[in-house]
């Protein structure tokens, strides 16, 4: 490997603010903010607004859309149209 072309690949916590959730991991992402993590160690902290902790596909909250009723809806409201054409 080249040296000095690689960006700094250090430990980094990603901190989900609305599930109460952290994970230690690696990253090139950099941050002013800092936390004490559970090792006694303190790394930067980058705060993010959705995981997979509070994304709903993830959790199992996810709203199922009716695509069938809106499909039929737009077959109904534009039927007479296509018979004119």
């Amino acid at each position: 490997m080249k040296n000095d072309i690689h960006p700094d690949y250090h430990p980094i916590v990603f901190r989900d603010i609305s599930a109460n959730f952290s994970i230690l991991t690696k990253s090139t992402l950099t941050s002013d903010a800092t936390v004490e993590w559970e090792d006694g160690n303190t790394y930067p902290v980058v705060d993010v607004d959705i995981s997979a902790a509070s994304h709903p596909f993830y959790t199992g909250k996810q709203k199922i859309m009716d695509t069938a009723g809106r499909v039929e809806k737009f077959r109904r409201r534009y039927a007479k149209s296509g018979e004119n054409a």
